[in-house]
């Protein structure tokens, strides 16, 4: 009975410290875990011209090897006002042996995204491995989403952490080949540390 349930008795994580503890094969990924907020400009051929966006990340884990990821954006005008509300999506991120990733992102549009690829030295990098429609969803064939912590190169090893991550995605839709869609650059939101006490969309609709 519904009564007898207190509530969520296992929260997600959003730091290397603390419970949960992350799951060993979550360390090449550890430096996005948390909340992100930043700006970003986009375009595509089939778009009236480029947009500015912002933009909210998050990345959380319940222990197991996998993390929980939900982004959404909004239009911005010219004085970087909020015009409406942009993408929005979902998914997961499952970490395998040697910093192996499958990705799993869903959105509201009637688009799913199963991408395949790897994370190292504070990069992952994935790229399409499936691509699922609803029956009136619009047609995208790839993407490659890029995502790097900013200062992965000073911090290398599979552990880089960092303040700052930058996104790349490139699409492929509507008949067009793949090419650049989006860019942003995200940071953490106040009060987060880099490193807590131990033991980071598509427009075109």
């Amino acid at each position: 009975m519904s009564e007898g349930v207190a509530g969520q008795p296992f929260p997600d994580g959003f730091g290397e410290g603390g419970t949960p503890v992350p799951h060993p094969l979550l360390e090449p990924v550890l430096g996005f875990l948390g909340r992100w907020r930043g700006l970003g400009q986009g375009g595509y051929p089939t778009l009236d011209g480029d947009f500015a966006y912002a933009q909210e990340v998050s990345f959380g884990h319940d222990g197991r090897p996998f993390l929980r990821y939900e982004a959404r954006a909004w239009l911005l005008d010219a004085d970087g006002a909020p015009l409406r509300p942009a993408a929005r999506e979902s998914g997961w991120w499952r970490l395998q042996d040697g910093g192996r990733v499958e990705a799993l992102i869903t959105q509201p549009t009637g688009i799913t995204e199963i991408l395949t690829g790897r994370a190292e030295d504070g990069v992952v990098d994935l790229a399409t491995h499936t691509v699922a429609l609803t029956p009136t969803a619009k047609e995208v064939t790839a993407t490659r989403r890029r995502y790097t912590l900013a200062d992965a190169d000073a911090d290398a090893g599979q552990g880089a952490h960092g303040d700052t991550f930058t996104f790349l995605h490139d699409l492929a839709a509507v008949g067009q080949p793949l090419q650049h869609h989006l860019s942003a650059t995200l940071r953490r939101a106040a009060g987060q540390s880099t490193r807590p006490a131990s033991s980071w969309n598509s427009s075109v609709q």
